[in-house]
């Protein structure tokens, strides 16, 4: 029994040091999404998800703007409460602006996580469009 107990305690022992302990600090890589990595590690900019998908959702809004505009022309201008005589470009133009200067008071201020100003930014560009 002894020698068992022996034998058995040398291999798990030669296990543990096989690995070395030049391992035990090391992280594993991770394989999955990330929304920091670059899509196109060579390309010139570094298109994360992240930049991708705000870029997709501008040059969407413009083409739903265009699209309106062939449809109804004239850009539906209209007094709102700024006093300002805004068409639908200028209103998609002063949410954007809007959620900018948002998201850097976010930052500022608070810090991590931005899901709360996204919030915020969608309630300010509806407001926009409603209201200005």
């Amino acid at each position: 029994m002894k020698r068992l107990t022996v034998l058995l305690t040398f291999l798990l022992a030669s296990r543990v040091l096989a690995q070395g302990w030049g391992n035990v600090a090391q992280q594993e890589e991770e394989t999955g999404f990330s929304w920091t990595e670059p899509l196109w590690p060579e390309f010139w900019m570094a298109w994360t998800p992240a930049t991708f998908l705000l870029f997709c959702g501008i040059f969407s809004a413009m083409a739903i703007l265009t699209i309106l505009e062939i449809r109804r022309p004239g850009g539906d201008e209209r007094r709102g409460i700024l006093g300002l005589t805004t068409t639908r470009g200028d209103r998609l133009f002063i949410s954007l602006l809007g959620t900018s200067y948002i998201f850097l008071a976010w930052l500022g201020l608070v810090g991590q996580p931005v899901w709360w100003p996204v919030g915020i930014s969608i309630v300010w560009a509806i407001f926009c469009f409603r209201k200005v």
